[in-house]
């Protein structure tokens, strides 16, 4: 969950050093784009030969679980352009929530109050964005 809503498609990576979230994801959440913090940030990697610049920064509390959960604050840089996924989780929100992923098996462990807290992704979900991303990239080029 990201600011108390559900969100279905994350890409946890764990290859760079950007959390990103997307404009129209904030603003399906109700959210103010008036008060992003500007941002000067470029990244590379996201679109396949292109740089992107953020609109913006926010910071926004991050939950991973139900009875036994964690929740973190994240620092987003806020990204406008489309892609399937709703938010991109990378190294620093793994380091916040000391969490470690295992990509194999769609596994993403972290300790939490009560234990070890397993989050598990969903194989069908994540081949419908990757095919999504394949036909994004693909009007791109």
């Amino acid at each position: 969950m990201v600011s108390q809503v559900r969100l279905a498609k994350v890409l946890v990576d764990g290859g760079s050093t950007l959390d990103i979230i997307f404009a129209s994801t904030l603003e399906s959440m109700g959210y103010d784009m008036t008060t992003l913090v500007p941002s000067d940030q470029s990244f590379y990697g996201i679109i396949p030969g292109a740089r992107s610049t953020p609109i913006g920064r926010v910071t926004l509390p991050v939950t991973f679980g139900t009875r036994n959960y964690r929740t973190e604050y994240a620092n987003f840089e806020v990204a406008e352009f489309e892609t399937s996924f709703h938010t991109i989780l990378e190294r620093p929100s793994l380091a916040k929530f000391k969490a470690i992923p295992n990509h194999t098996y769609l596994l993403l462990k972290m300790p939490a109050p009560k234990g070890v807290l397993s989050v598990y992704g969903d194989l069908q979900t994540s081949y419908a964005c990757e095919a999504e991303n394949i036909k994004l990239s693909d009007t791109l080029e």
